[in-house]
């Protein structure tokens, strides 16, 4: 039910696909891909985690991409085109 209470409160379904330099390889690039749910524009959970990230990760930050999608969206309506009593 936790997650339906921030999906009202308008958390979005937040994905970041992180990129950062291997401690050992500076040069080679590893991905790392986050979830959580989140507020956009700002991200403050997503802010969160990259400042904990820089504070306790050997590897250094390369780059952050950022997808969100709000899951609760008003519903498609479709009107049937015909009406009738089958018997």
């Amino acid at each position: 039910m936790a997650d339906l209470s921030k999906q009202i409160s308008d958390y979005r379904l937040t994905t970041a696909k992180i990129l950062y330099h291997m401690p050992d390889h500076e040069k080679l690039l590893q991905e790392f891909i986050w979830q959580e749910y989140d507020i956009a524009p700002k991200f403050p959970v997503l802010k969160g985690f990259l400042d904990f990230w820089e504070r306790e990760i050997e590897g250094k930050l390369h780059s952050v991409y950022i997808g969100h999608q709000s899951l609760i969206t008003p519903g498609d309506y479709r009107f049937a085109d015909w009406q009738g009593t089958l018997q």
